[in-house]
């Protein structure tokens, strides 16, 4: 019988369990195993694997956190991690990889497969920033939480006469803060791709004061550079993939108090941090989590690697895995689209 395995990697992601529901099923229908290896990459490096069953898997898609877990691990600062893993996964006899994960899990698994490992990728980040996916999983459940709560926050923000600053995951790219801030009428969006000044800001608000508007909700990714902070970044702790911890940028409180400072208007903050990414993932996320699965199993049994899974129109189809993991921005079109270039709230 045919062995594959699968792994995880990153942070928390719902409709993960979606995936592997529906690789494990299919991969038996074909006359192959499937082996699950523990928090990602890491369990490759270690040796840390098991076959997986269906019997695990009847409410797997309704849990936010990956039933054979996962790790922001980078194991390539082991000198010796591709040798150490490459004998593991032939120890195992496996013939091909799946790997889940966004840029930094599918960067680790474009080295595997240029050094020899057949792999599959499959898109998974809540900010929707792989390159050749329209989405990927997880950003939708992602969208829709932080909607309802900016949703929310128009009760307090309009009935206190205040101004409310709302921050959500988005370190390079602002996918989610322009989604949920414009589905839940946020007043300003403040993404990385598309700098403001606190004067512009500010402006915004006051323009609003004086139209008889007094409140306003502003949303803002948490990888916003504002030029009054003054952040020098190699001060600040990094992960294991060299990216800035963001919880130590504060860019909401911060924005909140300049913000005050200059309008003379109340203004408050929310930081929605980790709740937006997990929990019951959304029937979207479900059911694009199980297709790519699906296609990713294709390939597979087709043996065609090197590539990962993408949703493009209506189709699930294969991109080059090399290609894929380039950052994909906010585009000036649906940035200019959603009317957030210029005042008009």
């Amino acid at each position: 019988m045919r062995k594959i395995g699968l792994l995880i990697g990153g942070g928390e992601c719902p409709g993960v369990n979606s995936i592997i529901k529906s690789i494990v099923p299919k991969c038996l229908e074909h006359g192959i195993e499937v082996y699950g290896f523990k928090n990602g990459w890491e369990g490759v490096l270690n040796g840390s694997v098991r076959k997986l069953t269906t019997d695990e898997l009847d409410e797997a898609h309704v849990l936010g956190a990956p039933i054979i877990g996962s790790s922001r691990v980078n194991i390539l600062h082991h000198e010796d991690a591709f040798s150490r893993c490459k004998a593991v996964i032939d120890q195992n006899e496996l013939e091909a990889l799946i790997v889940v994960g966004g840029d930094d899990t599918l960067g680790v698994a474009d080295f595997f497969q240029r050094k020899g490992v057949n792999v599959v990728g499959i898109p998974k980040t809540i900010d929707n920033d792989l390159s050749g996916t329209e989405y990927s999983f997880g950003f939708d459940t992602a969208a829709n939480v932080a909607t309802e709560a900016i949703d929310r926050l128009h009760t307090n923000s309009k009935h206190n006469s205040r101004c409310f600053v709302v921050e959500v995951m988005g370190r390079n790219t602002g996918w989610i803060a322009l989604q949920a801030g414009l589905a839940a009428g946020a007043h300003v969006v403040l993404i990385p791709e598309f700098p403001k000044t606190l004067d512009e800001i500010a402006s915004i608000i006051e323009e609003r004061r004086q139209n008889g508007k007094f409140y306003t909700i502003v949303c803002v990714a948490e990888g916003f550079d504002l030029e009054e902070m003054r952040i020098d970044y190699n001060t600040l702790e990094k992960d294991d993939y060299g990216n800035v911890r963001m919880e130590q940028k504060h860019i909401a409180s911060t924005l909140a108090k300049l913000l005050e400072a200059k309008t003379g208007i109340p203004t408050r903050f929310s930081v929605l941090g980790h709740v937006i990414r997990g929990g019951i993932p959304t029937a979207f996320d479900r059911v694009i989590g199980s297709k790519f699965g699906s296609k990713a199993v294709e390939l597979i049994v087709e043996k065609q690697y090197g590539y990962m899974v993408a949703l493009q129109g209506s189709e699930i189809v294969p991109v080059d895995l090399e290609k894929a993991i380039v950052r994909k921005k906010v585009d000036e079109v649906f940035y200019h689209a959603a009317g957030y270039h210029s005042y008009q709230y």
